[in-house]
């Protein structure tokens, strides 16, 4: 199936699933995860109708930058961010998904006030405590998110979770719900803040509809979109 063909399918898999949880399809945002692609790939997914690209490598993001891949889409970074990489991202993604650590908030803070902007962020939380994963573990969420809507260049946007591999449709819907529920209590908290905190981002190429059903708000697919990822070569 072309490129054009997967989109396709994604949305119309996405809207059955919206539909089934009595959800409006048009509430979920489908962000093409683009690790790997090239730059031309990137382009032909924007000019296909993906509004929201999200790049797991700074160093893969600077360089579709200095192409313009991204030219007509929004730019989310969804990969694991370094403090010393701070520089590179903040005020140039337009929403980072996964922010995991006060340092790194604070980092992020420091480098937005330096630009005299807002940095758009997500917490994101390792729900299933998976060690080999980023993400604040469940208990340290909320400590985390009060710090984050402390911080005066910083607007908490909501949570992201990548739970396990998905062996069978599923699997995962526990880790969602799960995630939802964090999301809703956190919210509660923070209803100075409810108006920015719209953004529960869950659910991967074997998972997304079962997120769809549990309430996210943006599923971040790319094989289903792209095919099998080629292997990086360094």
């Amino acid at each position: 199936m072309s490129l054009q063909e997967n989109i396709h399918t994604v949305r119309e898999n996405i809207a059955a699933a919206a539909r089934a949880a009595g959800r409006d399809p048009a509430d979920i945002t489908l962000a093409a995860a683009t690790k790997t692609q090239s730059s031309e790939t990137i382009q032909a997914a924007i000019v296909a109708g993906i509004t929201v690209c999200g790049e797991n490598r700074v160093q893969e993001m600077a360089a579709h930058l200095a192409d313009n891949a991204y030219e007509g889409a929004r730019l989310h970074f969804i990969g694991h961010l370094q403090t010393n990489k701070v520089r590179h991202v903040v005020g140039r993604a337009d929403l980072i998904e996964s922010v995991d650590s006060l340092r790194l908030l604070e980092a992020i803070n420091a480098q937005a006030e330096k630009l005299q902007i807002v940095q758009d962020i997500l917490l994101e939380v390792n729900v299933a405590g998976e060690e080999s994963k980023g993400g604040a573990a469940p208990g340290e969420l909320l400590q985390l998110a009060e710090g984050a809507a402390a911080l005066s260049h910083i607007s908490l946007r909501g949570l992201m979770a990548i739970p396990p591999i998905a062996i069978k449709k599923g699997d995962n819907r526990k880790f969602f719900l799960q995630t939802y529920q964090l999301f809703v209590d956190i919210r509660t908290v923070l209803r100075d803040n409810n108006a920015n905190m719209n953004c529960l981002s869950m659910g991967m190429s074997g998972d997304y509809e079962d997120a769809v059903q549990a309430g996210a708000t943006m599923v971040r697919v790319g094989s289903a979109l792209f095919g099998p990822r080629l292997p990086v070569v360094y």
